[in-house]
């Protein structure tokens, strides 16, 4: 068990929103226990927090700066949920705290409001039924005619990095003492990026499957 220090608190309340890099008029707070003994840049930090969706970009930039001011011994409390771009910062700690109602999502990424993965689940659906019968080309071709330039490139490049960033995270601190940690990331990320086995991008991975699909995880109450 991580040592029990609030050096770090990000507080999104009373809803989740979105991570991103839009800026507001309000200034970003993110508070420091005064406890905090004075090699706390070293110690293990404990960050408490619930998000809806976000951007990746937004996301690394957030956990990077974590890593710079508070090391890679992080606890990420998860009182309620930390979907989507919040399961990816909470994959980037060394431990996660959730409670008996407290959830994960899965880290699919959404481009211009649609699931990226959904959006390539259909691409290669198009080929196989084309493959088979070439006369729903032109069924696709409506389908696919709806989205804008490089836009397929665009899912792929995100579904890509969101892919790569996790698993980095996961191999790197949280499964790093593990025998194979390369392996186990990827049996994590597998999970946390599987379309075909979630329902949705709200789809709610409850602390018995999180410590199921290998994450590290300790119960709030």
């Amino acid at each position: 068990m991580l040592p029990q220090r609030p050096n770090l608190c990000l507080k999104r309340c009373p809803r989740a929103h979105q991570i991103d890099d839009h800026p507001t008029n309000k200034p970003a707070k993110i508070p420091h226990g005064t406890t905090a003994s004075p090699d706390s840049l070293s110690t293990a930090s404990q960050i408490r927090f619930a998000t809806g969706t976000g951007g990746i970009e937004a996301t690394r930039g957030i956990v990077e700066y974590l890593y710079k001011m508070f090391g890679k011994d992080l606890r990420v409390v998860v009182p309620h949920m930390a979907m989507s771009a919040g399961t990816m910062i909470a994959c980037a700690a060394r431990t996660i705290v959730l409670g008996k109602h407290s959830c994960l999502g899965p880290t699919d990424p959404q481009i211009r409001g649609f699931a990226a993965m959904g959006i390539l689940a259909e691409v290669d659906r198009a080929m196989d039924e084309i493959k088979e019968n070439p006369m729903k080309q032109i069924l696709w071709q409506q389908v696919f005619s709806k989205y804008p330039p490089a836009f397929i490139s665009d899912c792929e490049r995100s579904v890509e990095g969101a892919r790569t960033m996790v698993k980095e995270w996961l191999e790197q601190n949280m499964l790093a003492s593990e025998a194979d940690p390369h392996s186990a990331a990827e049996t994590v990320v597998s999970k946390l990026m599987d379309y075909a086995g979630t329902t949705e991008h709200s789809h709610h991975f409850l602390i018995d499957k999180c410590a199921e699909i290998g994450l590290r995880v300790e119960a709030l109450d």
